[in-house]
């Protein structure tokens, strides 16, 4: 049978990150990011963006695929398992509706059973799930990993961690384009690596 574990906090290159759910199973281990939303929702696997329409309002938020990205990478480093056997998995919980042809992994809360049960490739063993199981419940979110990890938030905005490379990122000035003039961060291993984040 699947096991669940809840909000955990673990390792990545630029400090914490914060992951809401993952599923353990033969069949693979299911990183779930939730979001509680009411109101139209826009969005495809692409965009940095998605839409909320709510009482004719227009929100944009940050793609939780890419977001959940992050989370994946930091179970799949932390149980040492292959790509092939995480899921990353977006749920919405709250009182939406997608008005857009979402990828199969973005659902809503009724088909998260049904999206578990799709998968039937066995991908780990007794042994390994049980393994895995025990290393995420040792990452289990407390009061002190949660205030390491809005320390580590605050620091990045500072001094933000290049997440593709691990390196520290310096404030650049775009000079063409449709930013010309607006600071960005990039990587300091550029041109090695290109990685870039918006200076909000």
């Amino acid at each position: 049978l699947p096991i669940s574990v809840h909000d955990l906090t673990l390792p990545t290159l630029d400090g914490t990150t914060q992951v809401d759910h993952v599923v353990v199973s033969p069949f693979g281990v299911f990183v779930i990011e939730t979001k509680d939303f009411a109101g139209w929702i826009f969005g495809d696997e692409g965009s940095k963006r998605w839409t909320q329409v709510l009482f004719e309002q227009k929100y944009w938020f940050q793609n939780p695929l890419h977001q959940n990205y992050k989370h994946r990478k930091a179970v799949e480093n932390i149980l040492n398992l292959e790509p092939r056997c995480l899921h990353s998995v977006v749920v919405f919980v709250g009182n939406s509706e997608f008005k857009t042809v979402m990828p199969p992994n973005v659902l809503e809360r009724r088909g998260l059973v049904p999206y578990i049960r799709s998968k039937t490739d066995v991908l780990l063993s007794d042994e390994e799930v049980g393994e895995s199981i025990r290393v995420l419940e040792a990452h289990a979110s407390n009061a002190e990993t949660r205030r390491r990890h809005v320390d580590n938030l605050k620091r990045n905005e500072r001094d933000p961690i290049c997440p593709r490379c691990g390196n520290a990122m310096v404030l650049r000035t775009a000079r063409r384009g449709p930013n010309a003039g607006g600071q960005f961060w990039g990587c300091s291993g550029y041109p090695r690596c290109r990685a870039t984040r918006p200076d909000a």
